[in-house]
């Protein structure tokens, strides 16, 4: 039959599409007809927004801030009027109780055109827990701050010096700490200070390293044992996490995280720095985020320490090569694109007041360098905390997470590289994912015969098939799941023959339960039915089971780059770290070939390692020349450009490898040998194409 064109006179009509409307951080999207309430959009899509007062405008709870310009990752731009304006509801609150600028009210503005949404962390209903503690750790003190009592001779007719040369004379003489320096701030309050104290006064000082003079930062008069802070922070791409401790002991009094605000401009670190070259002033944008982010969490610090944010008087920050450069007020720009050169790598020595951190007026930060263009400052603190240029064997370290650092080394030499695996493993872009938040299944076990399900959320000890688990969990309800718990679902599918090695979730014949279902083309897993307890349905889907095999993969040829410089097959022992990492299963890791091939006693966690670098940099100055010496030795290897990554990733996307051998995994569990490809066995097992008459 012979094709037919509609001609100019005869136009074909074709209805717009209605506004697509993505929320942050959750990643879910769906389209919606114009004047939908994003409060609305939101219900139905299962984003996790507040809302007590009905929609009526009252409770501020559904707070939301709409992000404008070019997403490319999302394949969207957001005009300036892709929300409703301000309605009188929104303006009358905002007269009266104020909204913080950019935000708008969930239930009242409407939408109108494609729009990129993110949900901030106080209009959740389930809050983010950032699982980023201080992992015990023995540090020698040697901190920056010192603190010392001086008696300073009184002004003399006859040696018509200054208060603040007496001053420096006295540090000399009794303390050998020359050649001091101070503010203007400092000097003022000096000779007030000096009289009150009779002559006596306890001086602050800051000592940065031997090529910067020491530096008075503080006064007090006469002898003053009021303590001083310091701050750790380890900023992420998607969390933030701080650690207060008291200069004095080394003690870690309090520790905070929260939700980096950049992630409205982009999950990943790519997306951001497009959004950057996309959009002008996009960087300004995101550093603004970032700062008020970091000051927010100095804000929360202090109130659980029970301080003044005033008495926080130096700071170390650690984080990768784009966080460094947007917190820093950079543009990243150069990031984004061979040869990854950044502004700078050495370590900065900075008042804590130039990027808009609130603590002590005189406050010093120290960030830590970076290795290389996208091996930045988390990864030379991992390597400070675990010190792989002194291990005897061969250790692999990764730092799991949205971008993952790999080092790999002993006391020969050392390798690092990073590898962009994505937000899947925080729960981002998966079907039923969630951040980690009470409620969320954490914990997955399968029955390999009767193909049932168990799992444990946070919140609770007790497993889904235990007595008196609903009731527990009618508290917060099983709501999703969150990174760890969808490792290991997809390892437990896999070795229960539920998924096969090239990721194809099998239909309920060929597994044998009903709990798998046709899901369009392909199948999906129930994992439970939430719905008698007011929720959703939580299922695993193939597209979630490809998500996890990019990270993974992404992951694994990272490490398999390095072994091969190496030249190496195996490694001696792995160590996994960061937020996430500290709460992967070693075994479900393996299985799904996250990691090299390893006996499992060998695989151990160091919780939050550039954490814990971010505080021995803090603690002992001694460290910090320490890592500045190391970074340099630390050979950086970019996956952009070996010519092997694809083929090791291609590899790497099997459950769990293609071409690599897991002989300590094999004499611990036996992979059910399937395939679920759909074919009637003439074809070796491909799908026959339908041809097209």
């Amino acid at each position: 039959m012979p094709l037919s064109f509609a001609t100019e006179r005869t136009p074909v009509s074709q209805s717009k599409p209605d506004p697509l409307v993505i929320f942050t951080p959750s990643g879910k999207r769906g389209h919606f007809p114009a004047g939908t309430p994003v409060l609305t959009a939101a219900r139905k899509l299962g984003v996790d927004l507040d809302s007590v007062c009905g929609g009526r405008g009252k409770c501020s709870k559904c707070q939301v801030a709409p992000s404008y310009g070019e997403f490319s990752k999302h394949g969207v731009t957001v005009a300036k009027d892709a929300l409703s304006p301000f309605n009188e509801v929104e303006a009358r609150y905002d007269r009266i109780r104020g909204l913080i600028s950019g935000r708008r009210l969930g239930c009242q503005a409407t939408i109108q055109t494609d729009v990129v949404i993110d949900v901030p962390p106080e209009s959740q209903v389930h809050k983010q827990v950032v699982r980023k503690r201080a992992e015990a750790r023995d540090i020698t003190l040697a901190p920056s701050i010192r603190r010392v009592l001086v008696e300073v001779e009184q002004p003399d007719m006859h040696e018509p010096t200054g208060d603040f040369e007496r001053l420096q004379n006295a540090l000399a003489q009794q303390w050998d700490i020359k050649g001091v320096t101070t503010t203007l701030p400092i000097l003022s309050r000096l000779q007030k200070c000096l009289r009150k104290g009779e002559w006596s006064v306890t001086c602050t000082i800051h000592n940065a390293g031997i090529s910067l003079p020491p530096r008075l930062i503080d006064i007090a008069q006469g002898f003053d044992e009021t303590a001083f802070y310091g701050l750790a922070v380890d900023l992420g791409s998607t969390t933030i996490a701080g650690h207060l401790c008291n200069l004095e002991t080394g003690e870690v009094v309090a520790s905070a995280g929260l939700m980096n605000p950049q992630i409205r401009f982009g999950e990943d670190l790519m997306s951001r720095v497009s959004y950057g070259m996309m959009n002008e002033g996009g960087s300004g944008e995101m550093t603004a985020a970032v700062r008020e982010g970091m000051a927010q969490l100095c804000r929360d610090v202090a109130k659980d320490a029970g301080i003044a944010p005033e008495r926080i008087i130096d700071a170390t920050i650690v984080c990768n090569p784009v966080m460094h450069h947007l917190f820093l007020g950079i543009d990243a720009y150069e990031l984004g694109q061979a040869p990854f050169a950044l502004a700078t790598s050495d370590a900065l020595n900075l008042s804590a007041h130039e990027v808009g951190l609130p603590l002590h007026e005189n406050a010093a930060l120290y960030m830590l360098p970076c290795i290389a263009g996208h091996v930045g400052a988390d990864a030379a603190a991992v390597a400070l905390s675990e010190a792989p240029e002194k291990s005897d064997d061969l250790v692999l370290i990764v730092d799991v997470g949205t971008n993952a650092e790999i080092i790999l080394g002993n006391k020969n030499r050392v390798l690092a590289c990073s590898s962009p695996t994505g937000p899947a493993f925080e729960g981002a872009q998966i079907s039923a994912g969630q951040r980690a938040a009470p409620g969320a299944i954490e914990r997955v076990e399968i029955d390999p015969i009767t193909k049932e399900p168990r799992f444990k959320i946070i919140g609770s000890d007790l497993w889904s098939n235990e007595a008196g688990f609903e009731e527990a969990a009618l508290a917060t309800g099983v709501t999703g799941i969150c990174g760890s718990g969808i490792i290991e679902c997809v390892a437990e599918m896999r070795m229960a023959g539920i998924v096969d090695g090239p990721g194809l979730i099998g239909s309920a014949e060929q597994v044998g339960t009903d709990r798998c279902f046709a899901d369009g083309r392909t199948n999906s897993y129930l994992l439970y039915d939430a719905t008698h307890l007011g929720g959703d349905k939580i299922t695993v889907t193939n597209r979630d089971i490809r998500e996890i095999q990019m990270a993974k993969a992404a992951l694994y040829s990272g490490a398999r780059l390095l072994m091969d410089k190496f030249e190496v097959d195996t490694v001696d022992r792995i160590v996994l770290c960061g937020a996430f990492g500290a709460h992967i299963s070693p075994k479900h890791a393996m299985i799904l070939g996250m990691i090299p091939d390893c006996a499992l006693d060998k695989v151990t966690s160091a919780g939050n390692a550039a954490g814990t670098g971010a505080r021995i940099a803090l603690l002992n100055t001694d460290a910090r020349r320490e890592i500045e010496t190391t970074v340099r030795a630390i050979h950086k290897i970019e996956t952009a450009i070996e010519p092997r990554f694809q083929e090791h990733f291609v590899n790497a996307s099997n459950i769990p490898n293609a071409a690599d051998s897991f002989p300590h995994l094999g004499a611990i569990v036996t992979l059910p040998n399937v395939n679920h490809n759909a074919g009637d066995g003439s074809d070796g097992g491909k799908r026959r194409r339908r041809r097209r008459g």
